[in-house]
């Protein structure tokens, strides 16, 4: 436990996982699998629409974008590209950001990863990271109901780890929709990171109570607070 936290959630992509475009590579080949591809009008449009839906569903983006039938091919497209990022060995950590779990859960603090992804794209990146014993849960959208911003995967990380209050839970991450989903659930405290998608401007954006550096800084700003 560090002071009255006994949870952490923490996003992957741009939070604990280096993003390095992978997420919109994945998203640029989704797209062009429903012929919508780079250099064209719509390819930009939807260029826009991803970047301001960092964090979402990505199921939840392609409904935005796309016809029903389109968008379910995008999702599964989608889903395949990341998988294949991940199993060729083409994603990383952020710096430090093993030894942050591994200094949470040294001080009795439960950890949940939570993430866009599907469940089998989140299981491929805990596969290629071989994190998948350095974490008390991981939840998709699919898993709880909705995605981000709703707080779904906050609520359901807390439920099923035995925690009762939200002051209790800090939630990380590098989206405005990490921000909302936290403040939605009422977390003791959203902590956003200029690690990933959006920018220290973007975050400002949404209610929070702090915006660190990376995850490195997490542990001393929760032993601060």
């Amino acid at each position: 436990m560090i002071g009255r936290y006994v949870l952490v959630c923490l996003d992957m992509a741009g939070t604990t996982v280096r993003d390095d475009g992978a997420v919109e590579a994945a998203f640029t080949r989704a797209l062009a699998v429903v012929g919508i591809t780079p250099g064209t009008a719509r390819y930009d449009e939807a260029e826009e629409v991803v970047r301001a839906t960092m964090g979402w569903s990505k199921a939840d983006v392609f409904a935005k974008l796309l016809a029903p039938r389109d968008a379910e091919r995008a999702t599964s497209a989608f889903a395949a590209a990341y998988e294949a990022i991940a199993a060729a060995g083409d994603v990383a950590e952020v710096p430090g950001a093993l030894e942050v779990l591994r200094g949470l859960r040294a001080r009795d603090v439960l950890v949940c990863l939570t993430t866009g992804f599907a469940p089998s794209t989140r299981e491929a990146l805990l596969d290629a990271l071989d994190w998948h014993g350095e974490i008390d849960l991981a939840l998709s959208p699919a898993d709880v109901g909705r995605g981000r911003p709703a707080p779904d995967m906050i609520l359901g990380a807390m439920a099923r780890l035995g925690v009762d209050d939200a002051r209790a839970v800090a939630v990380v991450g590098d989206t405005v929709s990490d921000l909302e989903a936290g403040s939605r659930a009422g977390a003791g405290a959203v902590i956003g990171v200029l690690s990933g998608a959006h920018d220290e401007a973007m975050l400002m954006t949404s209610p929070h109570t702090a915006v660190i550096s990376d995850v490195t800084a997490l542990i001393p700003l929760l032993e601060g607070s």
